[in-house]
């Protein structure tokens, strides 16, 4: 019997070392991805065989799944008879890596369908993943009943994929279940937990989550402390944040970049420009994020010239800003009111075509705002999209900085026929427009759309709306929204507001007896809600009340007095007649009396005929104030009321060498068309 033909033979041996050569570049190319190599490969095997085998077409499918190549992977997907799970897995995680989460669900649920391979444990992740993008939490409470029967209940890599979907959606009571139900965690569900607390604004329990975890003995990796870092920020635990940057230290982590760069956002939220500084300095590479959170550092301590100056140094060492970097640098110049810098700074963006970038667009509209330039702030306002909601936040808020309510209130009207949906920010912006008003009528409009768009349940906005009523002459209304509020709602900024609208009223004793209703509630006063109260004593002409509060501030709460305060006892003390205690407090200030303290003193001098006492205040107001016609006409008065005309008409030809006139009274009249 004769052996195989030698060209039988040859072909065998063709196809042997084909089908090698393929295997080898299929474990090649998975490993690594090139879309260009598999278009290679895939020639390859149509000039060799012709046509393709199922093993060599769903491999093929894979690849281009792994290179994102959609099209080509779902033909050679859907042409494909019978798939295994890995290539359905391919495909669904191809989806979601490409934002096509719906297209994911898709393929779940045609590989469900058909039944003729069941999902594994590298399919339900992907699932999951789409899930949490669609924030459609009943379906993935539905795959995690189908993860369950399929008996990966217990496989961590399934579990975590959950924990993360549970908390992207929201649901901590579920994701807390899930993870206290695992027997086996890995340093992954650790940190799912800590960020994910985090990001739903339960900094106290992430930072829990993180002490349990060391408890337990499990050492956190790179990815806990960066998502960690934040925690401590937010909670300003400088003590913890350098315990932490202590163990980097000794871990030897100080080199990974975004380790270092969480220790310097750390350090800015906690107020420690200093420590920030100095991990920044020892940093021996540094990108763009890097960059940005110092220049954000600079401007939240209230230094922008200093995150000017690291904008030069970040363009010496080649590091290219970005949106974020501009928009920062944007809210500096404008809170210097540095024109020319922002036009520089508008004239790259447009160079770099960022000119369409919200971010950017917002921080431009802010800036000219703030530089007295609204006009400007109008144009980019003009040429942005008018479908997002906070370019349309940051003009209006604009209008009110520039003073021009009316316009702001046109403008919300604006956004809401074109169909753009408010949002907090937008009410927050918008009302004070109604307290500059001060237009019962108006307030009251919005007071309506407030209750029926729901945003009054926001006590940012309630706050702003008992503001806007108070400053409209109606505490009723005002006192109406404050009574709506729970009382565990209330916080420091609503009591500060209802306080100071009763004491601008005359209201002293009133107001009094809300700042002990919102001290015996638990909550504490601020340097602003003292200074509410003392003016409402002030102009009630509570001279007991005003001081015993001015002492329970400085024993009872330890709160060093400011200019505000000092402003408020002076013109206290004065309107009763005891000048001499007034000038005597004065006396005793640790640091410089300003005009308002100066010009408090003048007040109540003219009002006791005090010559004396009044020409000591003239005299530091002439210097601090050498503008200020009222200062003259006040001492002029003053030496009027005492017969003193010689010194009166002194003052009168000090305004005129000066060249001071007095500025004309004017009366405003609003008229409606009823």
């Amino acid at each position: 019997m004769s052996g195989p033909s030698p060209a039988l033979t040859k072909a065998k041996s063709v196809l042997t070392a084909t089908a090698t050569q393929f295997h080898s570049l299929l474990h090649h190319l998975t490993a690594t991805p090139s879309l260009t190599k598999t278009k290679q490969l895939h020639a390859h095997t149509i000039i060799t065989s012709g046509s393709h085998s199922p093993y060599v077409s769903s491999n093929l499918a894979k690849l281009y799944a792994l290179c994102s190549h959609l099209q080509y992977a779902r033909k050679l997907f859907d042409e494909m008879p019978h798939r295994r799970s890995f290539l359905y897995n391919a495909v669904i995680r191809m989806y979601v890596k490409n934002g096509l989460p719906h297209e994911a669900l898709s393929v779940f649920v045609q590989m469900v369908d058909l039944g003729t391979c069941r999902p594994d444990r590298f399919t339900y992740p992907g699932v999951v993943k789409a899930c949490s993008d669609l924030s459609v939490v009943g379906v993935g409470l539905v795959v995690h009943g189908r993860i369950v029967v399929d008996g990966f209940g217990l496989d961590v890599f399934v579990m975590n994929a959950l924990l993360a979907m549970y908390m992207s959606c929201g649901e901590r009571d579920m994701a807390r279940r899930v993870f206290d139900a695992m027997q086996e965690r890995s340093v992954v569900s650790w940190n799912t937990m800590i960020s994910g607390y985090f990001r739903n604004g339960c900094a106290r329990e992430a930072l829990s989550v993180f002490e349990w975890m060391m408890n337990e003995g499990v050492e956190p990796d790179c990815a806990t402390l960066v998502s960690l870092l934040p925690v401590i920020g937010s909670l300003r635990s400088k003590v913890l944040g350098r315990r932490v940057h202590a163990f980097v230290e000794e871990k030897g982590l100080g080199k990974n970049l975004a380790l270092r760069n969480a220790l310097v956002d750390m350090y800015i939220k906690c107020g420690s420009m200093n420590e920030a500084r100095v991990v920044f300095e020892h940093m021996g590479e540094r990108d763009v994020v890097t960059w940005t959170s110092m220049i954000n550092g600079y401007i939240l301590s209230g230094e922008p010239r200093g995150a000017l100056a690291l904008c030069w140094l970040m363009q010496c060492e080649g590091v290219k800003p970005n949106s974020v970097t501009i928009a920062s640098l944007l809210s500096a110049c404008g809170s210097l009111h540095l024109l020319k810098q922002g036009k520089c700074l508008h004239g790259w963006t447009i160079r770099q075509k960022l000119e369409s970038d919200v971010m950017v667009v917002t921080a431009l509209i802010d800036m000219y705002s703030k530089s007295s330039c609204i006009d400007q702030s109008f144009q980019v306002f003009a040429k942005t999209s008018k479908k997002k909601t906070v370019p349309w936040n940051s003009i209006i808020s604009g209008c009110i900085h520039n003073s021009l309510a009316r316009e702001a209130i046109e403008l919300f009207k604006q956004m809401l026929v074109e169909a753009v949906q408010p949002n907090e920010a937008t009410l927050n912006s918008l009302l004070p427009a109604y307290s500059i008003l001060a237009d019962l009528h108006q307030a009251m409009n919005i007071h309506g759309y407030l209750v029926r768009s729901g945003f009054l349940s926001c006590i940012e906005v309630a706050t702003g709306l008992i503001d806007s009523y108070s400053k409209a002459g109606s505490l009723e209304y005002a006192h109406k929204t404050f009574n709506g509020i729970s009382e565990k709602d209330r916080d420091i900024v609503l009591w500060s507001v209802i306080i100071a609208g009763y004491g601008t009223h005359g209201h002293g004793k009133i107001a009094v007896s809300l700042f002990h209703q919102m001290v015996q509630s638990g909550v504490r006063p601020n340097e602003v809600t003292f200074t509410s109260v003392l003016h409402a004593c002030s102009h009630a002409g509570l001279v007991d009340e005003g001081l015993g509060l001015f002492i329970f501030m400085l024993k009872d709460q330890k709160l060093i007095p400011k200019a505000d305060h000092y402003t408020c006892i002076v013109d206290l003390l004065g309107r009763a007649g005891r000048l001499a205690e007034a000038y005597d407090l004065i006396r005793t200030m640790s640091f410089q009396p300003n005009h308002a303290i100066w010009g408090a003193l003048l007040g109540a001098c003219v009002i006791h005929d005090n010559v004396e006492l009044g020409e000591v205040a003239a005299k530091w107001l002439f210097e601090l104030e050498p503008e200020n016609t009222g200062n003259y006409i006040l001492m002029a008065k003053i030496y009027a009321a005492v017969g003193r005309w010689k010194d009166a008409e002194n003052v009168r030809h000090m305004m005129n060498e000066i060249g001071l006139r007095k500025s004309p009274a004017h009366s405003l009249v609003d008229v409606r068309n009823n």
